[in-house]
C-alpha cells in the first residue's frame, strides 16, 4: 500500500499575464471579500487575504472592459441565499452575469456592439436585487434584469455619456459625466426611464462670469503651488452652456463620484487637483491640490465610514487623505490671521505607500478598495501584478511633530458599537472607523482625554500576485506520474519566457514554484531529464555571418544550481534547431540548423559523437520508446545470483558456462565506471533529411551505429515532425498532413488536414494512451492513433480569438496549451476553455469566504457564530454542536472556520463580546451590507435609549432622548447615516456647511440659496445679512430688501401670524412651496411646513426640515410618516423605514415588521437585545411578538439542523414553542436540553 496519495487529479486552470489596456478598468473588490479583474478575456477572481487566484472566468471572446459585484443589501434566507454573482461587459458590447462558484453564466446580454462604457447594480435591492444599469455607447443607458437578461428599459442622451454615479444617499439621484458636462437625473427608478432629458451642468472657469471675478490688486505677490492652483479653481457650475473664451475644465475631467460619508456632495477628479461641490449650491467648497512637483492623481475612491479619499497617482502611490475636523469660527483668530478665517474643506495626507517603477510597459491600472472595512486597497498593474495594501494604525506618543501642522487623529472609544470592557479584546485594525474615531465638528466638545489614544496611519504591502510575463512561452511537463514515483511526485510545468528564465509552475495548486533566471536570451526549449532536473537551450539574435550564441543550460531544481552543459562551447555558431532527450533520459541529441546534431551522455555530459560534416540535414527527429534495459538488467540479476552462488561452491565445481556470465558483467560493471552508475541500455532514434527519407539510429554506451533507411512516401510534403509511442509512428509536414505508420501491422496511412504546417506533435502519458496532440499555425487538435480520428479541435477565429504558441500534455487527459494573449490554459481533452467549480480546487490556503458554501451550509455558519453565547461555552468546532448534515458539508464548515484569523477567533472567543457587537461583527465578516447597517443604528439606538432610562429620565416611544442625556460614551451616529443622526449633532452639521457655503458663495444665486438655508435654520440675523447685500441694480433689489425688513419685524402677535399663515399657504397652493415654507419657518410654523412638505412628495426635503428645527415629539411625527410613505408599496423601501423608526425608538414597531418581513434571524436576536438592553419589557403586551419571533427562529434553526439552539430558542418562547421542542424531541426518552434552557433565559431576565 503507498503510504501516501498525491493527488494527481489537475483541475483546469489558467495561469495569466500581462493586461490588455482595454482590461484597465476592469477591476471591483465586492462586498463579497473578493476581487474580479479582467485579464484579455477571461476573468480572475482573487482573494485579497490570501493573495491566490481562485478561479478563472472565461466566456467572453473579446477583452473584459468592466466588472462589477453585485450588491449584497438586502436580508440574506434560504430563498436568497449568499451567492457570488458578478457582471463583466466586455469590449464587443456583450455582459454576462456569472455564478462564480460554478463558473457558469446566470444569463448573457448583448445591445450593441460597442464596448460597454460603464456598468454598475442598483444598490437599494428592496424591490429586485437583480438590476443592472449600463452604458452602452455612445449614448444611451439601459435598465437590465441581470437574472433573467430581460431589457426593463432604455434611454438615450444628447451628448456622449462617459461614467455615471448613484447617489448613495437617495436611489432616484443619478448622475451623468457627459462629454460636455454632468447630466443630473433626479427621477430614476426601475419601473420606468427617467422623463425628463436631465438637468445639464456644465463645468466652466472662473472666468466665465465677469460679474463676480474679483480683480487681484497688482500688489500682492503672485500665488504660486497649491495656492495658485485654490484660485484656478473656484470653479462655477453652470447651467448655460460657456461660452466660446471660456475655459471648459470639463475636458480633463477624469472621475466624478458622490461621497458617500455626507449627502449632496460630489467629487470631481482633474489630473492636479480634486475638486469637492456642495451640490445644493453648485458650489466647490473643497480643492484638494497637487503641487507643483507633485505626481499627477490618476483615481480617486471616496470612503463612507470617515470623510476620507484613497486617491491613485500616476505613479502607483496610493495616498489616503483625511478631511481635517472644522472647527467653529473663532473672533480672535480671524483678527490676527485672515487666511484662518476663510473657510474650506482641507483633506489632510494622512497616510502614503511606495511607488512602483513606472516604464513604457509597466503603469498602474486601478485602484480597488474593500467596500466592507474600507482599510485595504488592491492597485492592478498592467504587467499583471495586483499589488494588496493594508491601512494599518499606530498608537503614537502624543505631540509627535506639532510643527507638522495637522491634528492629532484618536482611535474611537468603541469596538463593533458598543463600548469595550475593561479586558475586552478587540481588533484594531479590523476597518477604517475601528482605526480612527469620529472628527469632531464645531461646538462639540473635545474628547475626555483618558481612554483615546493618538493613531498614526501607514500602508503595509501584505499581498502580492505576479503574472506571467510577456510571450512567447516555451512549455515542458515535468515527465509523467508513474508507480514508482507517486511518493513524491509533483506536477510541475517548466516556462521558458522571452526574458531567459524559466518559471516553473506547481499546477495542483497553480501557484508559481520557482523562478530561475537561466538564460540571456529567449529560451526556445526545454526538455527534463528526471523529475527534478531539466535541460533548457536558449540562442541570441544573428550575427552578420548568420551565427548566434547558444546556451544550453542544465538546471536542477531543488538547489537551484545552473551549469553550461556543453562547457566553453556555443559562441559564434549555427543556433540550436532542437535537442531531444532520450526516453531512458541517457542521451540526448542536440540538432543545429547549418552543423551536423551532436549526441551527448546526459549523466556524464560528455559528447559521445559529433556527425561527419557529410551528415544529412535534420528536418525532424524523435527517439523511440523501446530499449534494451530490461533484459540487461535480466542479465545483471542473472550474473549477480552466479557471482554469489561462485562465492559459496568450490572452485573445482565452477562450470565454464557461468565463467562466461560472469566475465560479462564484469565488463558491464567497468564499462559503467566504478559501478555506481546505472548500466547504458541500447536506445533507438529516427530522423528524417529534406528529402523526407527517414533514418534509424541505435546508441548504446558511446557506439553509435547506423541502421535502416526507409524511401521517402511520396505523399508527403518537407517532414516537420515525428512523434513514436508503442508501435505507433506518426509523421507530420509542412502542408498539413498526418501519416499514421503501424509498426507492427507494417501499415502506413495518410491523413490531409489541410490545416497548413504541423508544427508539433506530441503523444499523451500513460500505458496504451494513444492519444497525440497536434499543433498548427492556427490552432491545435487531439487525435486518437488508435482509431486514426480527430477527437477535438481549437483554431483562431471560430471557437477562440488567441494563437497558440506551445502545446504539451500534462496528464493523460490534460493539455496545456501557451497563447499570444499571454496566458497558459490548462485544458480537458476537449479543448474547450471552461471555468472550474471553485470548491473542486485544491487551494494551498484555505480562504474565508462563506459564499462558498451551500445556501444552507453558509446560513449554518452564520447562525453558529451569532449563536455562541447561549451554550454557555463558546467553540469554533462546530463538530461539538448537536448539527445534523453530512459529514463533507460540516468538514466544509469546519474549514471555513480554521481559516479565520486568530484576533477574530480569539474575539468572537471572548466572553466579554456582547450580543450586539457579535452581530455586527458576523455581518461584517460575512460582508452582509444590509446586515451591517441594521446593527450599527440598532446598537446605538438601542444603547442610548438603554441609558437615558438608566438615567430614570421617562422618554416616550417614538421620541429621541434629550440633549442633555446624550452624553453617551459612544457619541453620535456618525453623519454618513444622515437623518438617521441625533437632532443637536444634525443641526450642527448643517449649520456648519452653510457658514462653509457662505464663505465659499461667489454670484447672487448662492447668495440667496445661502439666505433661504439660514432662515430654514432659524440663524435670522445672519439671514439678513446677506439679504441686505444685494446690490442695487440686481432685479430682485427690491424684493429682498422688503424680505429683510420682514424677517426682523416679525412679532408673534396674533394678527402678523395668521396673516403670514395665510399668504403661505396661498403661496404653497399657487406653485411657490420653498418660499410658502420659509414663511411658515419664519413663524415658528415648522411642523406644518413638514406637513406641506410631504404632502407635495418632498420627504427627504421634510425629514430634514424636522431635525433641524421641530422639538423631539413634533419630529418624530414628521419621520413616523415618512417611515409609512417609505413602506408603502409604490415606494418599497421597507429596509430604510426601519431604520427611521429605529432613530425613533420605535423598537416594539422594528420587531413587528422585521417578523412580518419574515427576517426571522434578525427579529429575534433584535428582540433579544432589546430585552437585555431593558427597552423592551416581556410582559402581556409584548409576550405574543416575543414568542412568535424566536418560534419561528427556532423553526429556521431547526430546518438548518441545528438542533440544540433550535431547542434554546423554542424554550425561550414560552406557550408558543412546546409544541415545537415536542417535535425535536420526539422519540428521546426525556427533554433534557429544554431545562438547562430555560434556566438560562430565567438568569437573562433576572439580570435585566
Amino acid at each position: 500500500m503507498i503510504p501516501y496519495s498525491v493527488n494527481v487529479k489537475l483541475a483546469a486552470r489558467t495561469l495569466t499575464g500581462t493586461l490588455n489596456l482595454q482590461n484597465k478598468t476592469a477591476v471591483d473588490w465586492g462586498w463579497q471579500g473578493l476581487i474580479a479583474q479582467g485579464c484579455h478575456s477571461s476573468i480572475l477572481i482573487i482573494d485579497p487575504k490570501t493573495s491566490q487566484t481562485i478561479q478563472v472566468l472565461e466566456r467572453h471572446k473579446a477583452n473584459v472592459v468592466k466588472v462589477k459585484w453585485s450588491r449584497e443589501n438586502y436580508h440574506h434566507s434560504l430563498s436568497s441565499p449568499y451567492s457570488l454573482r458578478l457582471a463583466s461587459a466586455d469590449a464587443a458590447g456583450k455582459i454576462i452575469v456569472w455564478d462564480v462558484v460554478s463558473g457558469t453564466a446566470h444569463c448573457e446580454i448583448q445591445e450593441h456592439s460597442k464596448p460597454i462604457q460603464d456598468m454598475d447594480w442598483l444598490w437599494t435591492q428592496d424591490a429586485s436585487r437583480d438590476l443592472l444599469l449600463a452604458i452602452h455607447p455612445p449614448n444611451y443607458i439601459v435598465l437590465w434584469n441581470g437574472d433573467t437578461g430581460t431589457k426593463l428599459w432604455k434611454k438615450s442622451y444628447a451628448e456622449n455619456i462617459l461614467s455615471f454615479s448613484f447617489d448613495p444617499f437617495d436611489p432616484s439621484n443619478l448622475a451623468l459625466l457627459t462629454s460636455e458636462g454632468i447630466v443630473f437625473i433626479s427621477d430614476f427608478s426601475h419601473s420606468k426611464p427617467p422623463g425628463s432629458g436631465g438637468k445639464k451642468v456644465y463645468i466652466a472657469s472662473p472666468h466665465a462670469s465677469p460679474a463676480h471675478t474679483k480683480p487681484v490688486p497688482a500688489a500682492l505677490p503672485a500665488p504660486t503651488g497649491a495656492k495658485k492652483a485654490l484660485n484656478k479653481v473656484k470653479v462655477l457650475i453652470t447651467n448655460e452652456k460657456p461660452t466660446a473664451e471660456a475655459v471648459t475644465l470639463n475636458a480633463d475631467c477624469l472621475q466624478l463620484s458622490y461621497l458617500p460619508s455626507k449627502r449632496n456632495h460630489m467629487l470631481l477628479l482633474y489630473p492636479r487637483e480634486i475638486l469637492i461641490l456642495d451640490l445644493e449650491l453648485s458650489q466647490t467648497v473643497g480643492v484638494v491640490g497637487i503641487e507643483r512637483s507633485g505626481v499627477p492623481f490618476f483615481q480617486v475612491i471616496p470612503c463612507a465610514q470617515r470623510d476620507a479619499l484613497f486617491c491613485l497617482h500616476e505613479n502607483g502611490c496610493i495616498t489616503l487623505r483625511v478631511c481635517r475636523c472644522t472647527t467653529a469660527p473663532d473672533e480672535s483668530v480671524a483678527a490676527s490671521d485672515p487666511e484662518q478665517s476663510v473657510q474650506e474643506l482641507v483633506y489632510d495626507l494622512r497616510s502614503q505607500c511606495d511607488a512602483i517603477r513606472v516604464t513604457k510597459t509597466v503603469r498602474p491600472y486601478r485602484m480597488v478598495i474593500c467596500p466592507v472595512n474600507e482599510n485595504n486597497a488592491a492597485l492592478t498593474v498592467s504587467d499583471g501584478r495586483v499589488m494588496l495594501w493594508e491601512l494599518k494604525a499606530h498608537v503614537s506618543k502624543p505631540t509627535v511633530n506639532p510643527s507638522s501642522g495637522l491634528s492629532p487623529l484618536y482611535t474611537p472609544v468603541a469596538f463593533c458599537g458598543s463600548p469595550l470592557g475593561q479586558n475586552q479584546k478587540k481588533i484594531q485594525n479590523l476597518s477604517l472607523n475601528t482605526m480612527i474615531g469620529q472628527s469632531l465638528v464645531s461646538g462639540a466638545d473635545p474628547p475626555p482625554p483618558s481612554p483615546q489614544q493618538e493613531v498614526q496611519l501607514k500602508f503595509l504591502l501584505t499581498g502580492l500576485l505576479s503574472g506571467l510575463p510577456l510571450p512567447p512561452f516555451a512549455l515542458r511537463m515535468c515527465p509523467p506520474l508513474t508507480t514508482k514515483n507517486i511518493n513524491h511526485y509533483q506536477p510541475l510545468l517548466a516556462v521558458g519566457t522571452s526574458n531567459g528564465s524559466v518559471l516553473v509552475y506547481n499546477l495542483t495548486s497553480g501557484l508559481l514554484h520557482k523562478d530561475l533566471s537561466v538564460h540571456s536570451c529567449e529560451v526556445k526549449g526545454i526538455e527534463w531529464v528526471s523529475l527534478t532536473s531539466f535541460l533548457s537551450f536558449a540562442t541570441s539574435t544573428p550575427n552578420n555571418a548568420g551565427l548566434v550564441r547558444n546556451e544550453l543550460q542544465h538546471v536542477d531544481l531543488p538547489t537551484g544550481r545552473c551549469f553550461a552543459f556543453r562547457g566553453e562551447q556555443g559562441n559564434d555558431e549555427p543556433a540550436i534547431e532542437m535537442m531531444k532527450v532520450s526516453h531512458l533520459k541517457q542521451y540526448l541529441v542536440v540538432v543545429f540548423r547549418d552543423k551536423p546534431l551532436e549526441l551527448w551522455d546526459v549523466r556524464t555530459g560528455t559528447l559521445l559523437r559529433e556527425m561527419a560534416k557529410n551528415f544529412p540535414t535534420v528536418t525532424a527527429l524523435e527517439w523511440s520508446p523501446s530499449h534494451n534495459l530490461k533484459s540487461l538488467k535480466k542479465k545483471q540479476m542473472l550474473a549477480r545470483e552466479a557471482m554469489a552462488r561462485q562465492t559459496t561452491l568450490s572452485d573445482t565445481e565452477q562450470s565454464s558456462v557461468e565463467y562466461n556470465v560472469i566475465s560479462l558483467l564484469q565488463d558491464a560493471e567497468s564499462k559503467s565506471e566504478g559501478g555506481g552508475q546505472a548500466i547504458s541500455a541500447r536506445e533507438h532514434f529516427v530522423f528524417t533529411d529534406t528529402d523526407g527519407q527517414v533514418y534509424h539510429i541505435t546508441v548504446e554506451g558511446n557506439t553509435v551505429k547506423d541502421g535502416a533507411r526507409i524511401p521517402p512516401d511520396g505523399s508527403m510534403g518537407s517532414i516537420a515532425c515525428i512523434a513514436w509511442k508503442g508501435d505507433t509512428l506518426v509523421l507530420g509536414d509542412v502542408d498539413g498532413n498526418l501519416n499514421f505508420w503501424d509498426l507492427k501491422a507494417r501499415l502506413s496511412r495518410g491523413i490531409p488536414t489541410h490545416r497548413g504546417w504541423v508544427k508539433k506533435i506530441r503523444f499523451a502519458p500513460g500505458k496504451g494512451n494513444q492519444k497525440l496532440l497536434v499543433m498548427y499555425t492556427d490552432g491545435a487538435e487531439v487525435w486518437d492513433t488508435k482509431e486514426v480520428s480527430m477527437v477535438s479541435s481549437l483554431r483562431i477565429g471560430r471557437n477562440v480569438n488567441y494563437r497558440i504558441l506551445d502545446i504539451d500534455w500534462c496528464t493523460s487527459d490534460k493539455v496545456v496549451l501557451a497563447s499570444d494573449d499571454g496566458c497558459i490554459r490548462v485544458l480537458e481533452m476537449a479543448m474547450k476553455s471552461a471555468s472550474y467549480r471553485m470548491d473542486e480546487q485544491d487551494l494551498t490556503d484555505p480562504v474565508w469566504c462563506p459564499y462558498l458554501l451551500l445556501p444552507r451550509a453558509a446560513l449554518t455558519l452564520k447562525a453558529f457564530l451569532l449563536l455562541q453565547p447561549w451554550s454557555g461555552t463558546f467553540t469554533m468546532d462546530i463538530t461539538q454542536v448537536d448539527y445534523i448534515e453530512k459529514y463533507e458539508i460540516k468538514g466544509l464548515i469546519q474549514e471555513q472556520l480554521n481559516s479565520m484569523s486568530n484576533d477574530m477567533k480569539s474575539v468572537l472567543l471572548d466572553p466579554e463580546l456582547n450580543l450586539l457587537q457579535r452581530c455586527l461583527l458576523v455581518s461584517r465578516l460575512f460582508g452582509d451590507e444590509s446586515d451591517l447597517q441594521f446593527w450599527t443604528v440598532a446598537a446605538h439606538y438601542l444603547q442610548s435609549f438603554a441609558q437615558a432610562r438608566h438615567l430614570s429620565v421617562p422618554v416616550p416611544e417614538g421620541q429621541t432622548p434629550a440633549e442633555g442625556t446624550q452624553a453617551t460614551p459612544q457619541g453620535h451616529l456618525d453623519i454618513y447615516h444622515d437623518t438617521l443622526c441625533e437632532s443637536f449633532y444634525f443641526q450642527r452639521f448643517q449649520l456648519e456647511r452653510v457658514h462653509l457655503q457662505e464663505v465659499k458663495r461667489s454670484s447672487y444665486d448662492h447668495t440667496k440659496k445661502c439666505a433661504d438655508q439660514l432662515l430654514l435654520l432659524g440663524q435670522t440675523d445672519r439671514a439678513v445679512q446677506l439679504l441686505l447685500e444685494t446690490s442695487a441694480d440686481n432685479p430682485s433689489y427690491y424684493c429682498d430688501s422688503l424680505k429683510a425688513c420682514l424677517v426682523t419685524t416679525i412679532t408673534s402677535s396674533g394678527p402678523s401670524q395668521s396673516t403670514i399663515k395665510l399668504v403661505a399657504t396661498n403661496m404653497i397652493a399657487n406653485g411657490k412651496l420653498a418660499e410658502g415654507v420659509q414663511l411658515l419657518c419664519l413663524i415658528d410654523k415648522a411642523a406644518d411646513a413638514c406637513r406641506y412638505l410631504q404632502t407635495y412628495g418632498e420627504w427627504n426635503r421634510a425629514a430634514w426640515l424636522a431635525k433641524v428645527r421641530l422639538n423631539p415629539a413634533e419630529s418624530s411625527d414628521v419621520l413616523k410618516r415618512w417611515a409609512e410613505h417609505l413602506c408603502s408599496p409604490q415606494v418599497n423601501q421597507k429596509s430604510k423605514a426601519i431604520l427611521v423608526l429605529l432613530s425613533l425608538g420605535c423598537f416594539h414597531k422594528v420587531g413587528e415588521m422585521l417578523q412580518s418581513m419574515r427576517y426571522f434571524d434578525r427579529a429575534a436576536l433584535f428582540i433579544e437585545a432589546c430585552l437585555k438592553y431593558g427597552v423592551m419589557e416581556a410582559n402581556d403586551s409584548t409576550n405574543k411578538l416575543i414568542g412568535a419571533a424566536f418560534v419561528d427562529y427556532a423553526r429556521l434553526l431547526r430546518n438548518l439542523g441545528l438542533r440544540e439552539s433550535a431547542a434554546f430558542w423554542a424554550s425561550r418562547a414560552g406557550g408558543a414553542g412546546e409544541q415545537l421542542l415536542e417535535e425535536l424531541f420526539q422519540g428521546e426518552e426525556a427533554v433534557p436540553e429544554a431545562v438547562p434552557g430555560e434556566e438560562e433565559t430565567e438568569g437573562l431576565e433576572n439580570t435585566e
